[in-house]
């Protein structure tokens, strides 16, 4: 039998957007393992009125299924420049001033 993994959010963010400023969410999680290493993240921008599908995300990103890659649109793509998570928060910053007005 196979133990599965735990880890601990030390993240949980969630910021919604009033209307005048483009709506939606901005989401952003983080856990770490039993010895602090950051194993996976969810960085993302949600707005169902922008994009209907992903479940309304609109870009963002994460290292689910084991690499780390962007979402934009519908549309996935390696982040083949992974730096760090801080270096990925970051890049979301800029990019999230194309869709906030």
């Amino acid at each position: 039998m196979v133990k599965k993994q735990s880890y601990i959010k030390v993240v949980d963010e969630r910021y919604t957007l009033p209307t005048k400023k483009g709506g939606g969410t901005i989401r952003i999680e983080a856990w770490e393992d039993k010895k602090g290493v950051l194993v996976k993240y969810n960085i993302a921008y949600i707005n169902p009125q922008l994009f209907s599908q992903d479940n309304g995300r609109v870009f963002g990103y994460d290292n689910a299924h084991n690499y780390h890659h962007k979402h934009h649109m519908g549309q996935i793509e390696p982040v083949t420049d992974f730096i760090s998570y801080e270096n990925l928060i970051e890049r979301f910053e800029v990019e999230i001033k194309e869709y906030i007005k």
